[in-house]
């Protein structure tokens, strides 16, 4: 069972104009910060803000990309598949579905965790 605060809490950052763009734009690809930026028309503190509480709540991935000069910058791609929401018995019950991670992502995360 889930907690009455946490429906409330997803359920608002679901509403979030900003949060919501977020998980839109990234449905379909990795972006960074400042493409989301650009994509929500949203100043990069904001996103950033956004990328935070929505990986909270594991809604939101984050990779690390290595460009050609060697620097390297994030990327963020959406968790997200599927909410359920049920009102059983006086009281809420949610179940978050989320989208299957690909081997790539496994092992950009084994790495990151040897450095």
């Amino acid at each position: 069972m889930t907690e009455d605060g946490d429906v409330r809490e997803i359920a608002a950052l679901l509403e979030d104009e900003y949060a919501h763009a977020i998980l839109i734009h990234t449905s379909d690809r990795a972006m960074s910060a400042d493409e989301l930026s650009n994509a929500c028309d949203a100043s990069v503190s904001t996103i950033y803000r956004r990328i935070e509480r929505l990986r909270e709540h594991d809604l939101l991935a984050e990779q690390l990309q290595l460009d050609r000069e060697g620097h390297h910058y994030r990327t963020y791609t959406a968790r997200l598949q599927r909410i359920e929401i049920e009102l059983e018995d006086g009281a809420f019950e949610m179940e978050v579905t989320y989208r299957p991670e690909d081997a790539a992502d496994r092992f950009t995360d084994l790495f990151e965790g040897l450095r």
